[in-house]
């Protein structure tokens, strides 16, 4: 699937926020870019804020238009309230899982890892990154690709205690999926609230 492959410091200035990480351009330069970034801006309209907070959930998560709006279509469809369902399901996909365990520092090297047949679900090879990811399934690292250094780099440290959704066995350098996350749990800072005013007009 096609991804935004720009100048991420830029998207993250654009929002104000590290969407992609630690950005040390964001770090210097908390202000939109441009050549009028740091001036006064106008006031946006009830439509801006709402087509923002659906961009900046695309490029958080790393998804296009197309496959965004089947999500939502798939969050209207289910039980719950839309909002938090559609997190929850780009929560599932694969290579958000990948990134929540660790085993890379950014979605877009979870995206990588996945893409080169390094992951397994259930012990079966699987390189769709927006595969979704079901409670009990196990994500674990491939075999003879455990002592890769990007890996065990990713992993020196990393506090798995902080997902209330996933367990991880070091031993095995696996990671089960054990159910869906709590909004609460959920922390990137995005209003879903928004996209979904802004998918029902």
């Amino acid at each position: 699937m096609a991804r935004y492959i720009g100048p991420k410091s830029r998207i993250a200035r654009k929002f104000g926020e590290p969407i992609f990480g630690p950005d040390k351009v964001l770090a210097k330069k908390n202000y939109p870019p441009g050549q009028h970034g740091s001036g006064r801006h106008k006031k946006s309209s009830e439509y801006g804020i709402q087509l923002r907070e659906k961009q900046k959930a695309k490029y958080t998560y790393g998804v296009l238009e197309r496959h965004f709006r089947l999500l939502f279509e798939r969050a209207q469809g289910a039980k719950g309230i839309t909002g938090e369902v559609l997190l929850q399901l780009l929560e599932s996909r694969l290579d958000n899982v990948v990134f929540r365990l660790g085993l890379s520092p950014t979605r877009d090297g979870a995206r990588q890892l996945v893409g080169h047949r390094h992951i397994l679900v259930d012990g079966e090879v699987l390189n769709i990154p927006s595969y979704q990811v079901k409670p009990g399934q196990i994500v674990s690292v491939r075999e003879k690709d455990k002592s890769m250094a990007v890996i065990s780099e990713a992993l020196n440290g990393f506090n798995h205690s902080k997902y209330p959704w996933m367990e991880w066995d070091r031993n095995s350098m696996s990671g089960k999926f054990l159910h869906l996350p709590e909004r609460s749990d959920i922390p990137e800072n995005i209003k879903e609230q928004l996209i979904v005013e802004l998918y029902s007009k």
